[in-house]
């Protein structure tokens, strides 16, 4: 594994800026970084450890800045299993920004939905998750010196976050769901009866990230929310194909109410 101090080393030698919260977007809402006064864009292929984002409607940089004056980092794009690296590949930038100061993170990313209740454009807090995957991204390496190798995912989503999010959308006047989030390899959507499935497992949405993260982030005891956009109605629900251009096209449609409960939740978590 690459030496996370190395790797936030170089970070902080290109910006002194210490963080307090981090963001990481999905899909197609790679545009919210335009709510943050950015100090540096650093391309995730000139950070030591980091690996590229290969994926379309992800930029693959880490700005560094304010967000409503809070001091931030912010993963613009994130990487995936999919893409062919590893589980702890794609939850290195986690323990990085822990380990530059950061206790504190939101991850964000694009979704179907499961619960038929749900539409195209919704924002759902994720109260829980079920990992599919079949791998974590808790390595040995990791183990003695970030946290326990059986990391407790009790709490995967901080409760006192989720309550906040509920308050500040309401506020805001933001319709904001809250259901479980189901995580699959992908890169092929879910199949009619894998959505069939992960809605008898109490799913109340689909996707190919955010897992990794979320369980590197319980490891080194930062706090996460998690927020996904709805940009389709997962496979069987309706009678029509699943494109990644619906997805991109969705989430960028539902970018200004995003970037609206993030730029509330930034001075409020």
């Amino acid at each position: 594994m690459p030496d996370i101090d190395a790797s936030a080393g170089y970070i902080r030698s290109i910006c002194d800026t210490a963080p307090e919260l981090a963001i990481v977007l999905g899909s197609g809402l790679g545009g919210l970084a335009g709510i943050m006064d950015v100090k540096a864009a650093i391309p995730y292929g000139e950070i030591p450890g980091f690996v590229l984002s290969t994926a379309i409607g992800h930029a693959g940089k880490l700005l560094l800045g304010k967000i409503s004056g809070v001091p931030c980092a912010v993963m613009s794009g994130r990487n995936h299993i999919y893409e062919g690296y590893t589980a702890a590949q794609v939850a290195y930038p986690v323990y990085v920004l822990r380990r530059l100061g950061v206790k504190k993170l939101m991850l964000t990313n694009a979704a179907g939905a499961v619960n038929k209740r749900f539409s195209p454009g919704d924002l759902m807090l994720i109260a829980d998750h079920i990992n599919l995957m079949g791998v974590s991204p808790i390595v040995p390496e990791y183990v003695n010196e970030i946290g326990t190798r059986f990391a407790d995912m009790s709490k995967a989503y901080a409760p006192e976050f989720i309550e906040r999010a509920e308050a500040v959308a309401l506020e805001l006047g933001v319709l904001l769901r809250k259901g479980v989030y189901v995580m699959f390899l992908g890169p092929q959507f879910e199949t009619p009866a894998e959505v069939r499935m992960a809605r008898l497992l109490g799913a109340d949405a689909v996707g190919m990230s955010t897992v990794p993260e979320a369980i590197a982030a319980s490891h080194c005891g930062m706090k996460t929310l998690g927020i996904s956009c709805i940009t389709n109605m997962a496979a069987g629900i309706l009678d029509q194909p699943i494109t990644h251009e619906e997805v991109l096209e969705t989430g960028r449609r539902a970018e200004d109410k995003m970037m609206k409960l993030l730029k509330g939740l930034a001075v409020s978590i």
